[in-house]
């Protein structure tokens, strides 16, 4: 008997992150097989799987269970795989069986098991769609003039896949009925091989549009950019010539509104850009997985992709790496904007300062010239009232020389006087200061 252990408090996500690695396992296929492979964006996922589950109520067999996001089912004469990835779903047909004529291996797709009703209801937009042929290897390998032939044109990637294991062509293209082809002869793959080939081949034409629809966005951000940057420069160089508040405050509102300008087109792309960025990625290591082999005059999938898809994909991330330095030079330049003003405006405070500062000394000598007239004024005032006393005390009879007796009283008044108005001021001084 195994040993038993005491039970230990779970992670609330660790049953989720274990069997992710589990989540969605590859088929096991054998050929001869035919396949039809859709990628739709913008479905809801409830929407998506109630859809599944419809067909599969149709044929009597499990519907996806609540919030999954993969479910594969056989469905009588086909079989059904449905993944739901972060902006996309997949929906793949198997149907066992080569085509009627072996000349024409697309003629008899597996989406022709399919109820027409139950695809043309399929939730989202389309991105791609592809058929696939899957070839026994008991058939002798095609002859190029054939493959050309099947594929109506010379412009088609092929190569050795798998250490030797089959032989993957296709042109990446769609043909007239709007679906693009893949075909591949089975030269000793287990199923369980067959199935990863077949997986990555879908997935790499699935990563590689879904990489592509950035590319239109980076066109037209590419234009805009244009004229951003030429508007910067603009403003830069008027910057040089500025020795104005007014100018530069005006030229800081400039480049606020450049700076939102760039902020919407970089707000418009900028998810879509680092998606592309990331499918690119999983192309590429898609790829590398194939262990590709070079076949006599075709080029492979790797090398057609290298030639055509990776200079798309370098737009894409000039295009990024082109706004990353614009908003940088922009924040640069408002930043050197921000600085002059606010130097321009401590000139400005500096000045307004040094004026208040007269201005106080000025009122300060005013101050003491009115206290200096205070003071004559008041002991004026105040030596004439005693004169007026003493001249009534000498009418009572008392000898009072009153000239005198105001004259000797006259300095004692006036610092009396002095010294009670800088009372009265150090006085008002300390309420002002909190004192």
């Amino acid at each position: 008997m195994s040993k038993r252990f005491p039970e230990l408090t779970q992670h609330p996500l660790r049953a989720l992150v274990v069997n992710e690695l589990h989540a969605r396992p590859f088929e096991s296929l054998e050929g001869p097989l035919r396949a039809t492979h859709w990628a739709m964006q913008g479905g809801d996922a409830e929407l998506e799987r109630s859809h599944v589950a419809g067909l599969c109520r149709q044929c009597g067999q499990p519907e996806p269970a609540p919030e999954a996001n993969y479910h594969s089912v056989p469905l009588g004469s086909f079989h059904l795989r449905w993944e739901r990835h972060t902006e996309f779903a997949t929906y793949t047909v198997y149907c066992a069986g080569a085509p009627e004529h072996r000349n024409a291996p697309f003629a008899d797709p597996a989406a022709a098991t399919v109820p027409e009703g139950w695809i043309a209801d399929l939730p989202g937009q389309l991105v791609a769609c592809v058929h696939l042929t899957f070839d026994p290897r008991e058939g002798s390998p095609r002859e190029l003039e054939q493959i050309l032939a099947i594929f109506g044109t010379d412009n088609v990637a092929g190569s050795t896949v798998a250490d030797g294991a089959a032989r993957v062509y296709t042109d990446f293209k769609p043909h007239a009925d709007g679906y693009s082809r893949l075909l591949i002869q089975d030269l000793g793959l287990a199923p369980r091989r067959a199935g990863r080939l077949i997986q990555r081949l879908l997935e790499i034409e699935t990563y590689r549009l879904m990489a592509l629809l950035a590319l239109p966005l980076a066109r037209d951000a590419t234009r805009e950019l244009t004229q951003l940057d030429q508007a910067l420069e603009t403003i830069t160089e008027r910057i040089t010539h500025s020795n104005q508040l007014d100018d530069e405050q005006a030229l800081l509102a400039e480049i606020s509104s450049l700076a939102a300008r760039l902020e919407r087109v970089t707000a418009t792309n900028s998810f879509r850009l680092s998606a592309a960025r990331a499918y690119h990625q999983l192309v590429n290591r898609r790829i590398d997985n194939l262990r590709e082999q070079r076949l006599p005059e075709l080029q492979g999938l790797g090398e057609f992709l290298e030639r055509r898809f990776q200079p798309a994909m370098r737009t894409c991330e000039s295009v990024e790496e082109r706004q990353e330095a614009l908003s940088r030079r922009v924040s640069r330049a408002a930043n050197l904007l921000r600085t002059r003003v606010d130097i321009a405006l401590e000139g400005q405070n500096r000045d307004l300062l040094a004026s208040m500062n007269r201005r106080t000394h000025l009122q300060l000598r005013l101050q003491q010239t009115v206290e200096g007239l205070s003071v004559i004024v008041i002991s004026y005032y105040s030596a004439g009232l005693l004169s007026y006393l003493l001249k009534g005390v000498r009418e009572t009879g008392v000898s009072v020389n009153v000239n005198l007796a105001v004259g000797v009283a006259v300095p004692a008044i006036v610092l009396g006087v002095w010294l009670g108005m800088r009372a009265v001021r150090r006085r008002l001084l300390g309420k002002d200061h909190g004192h």
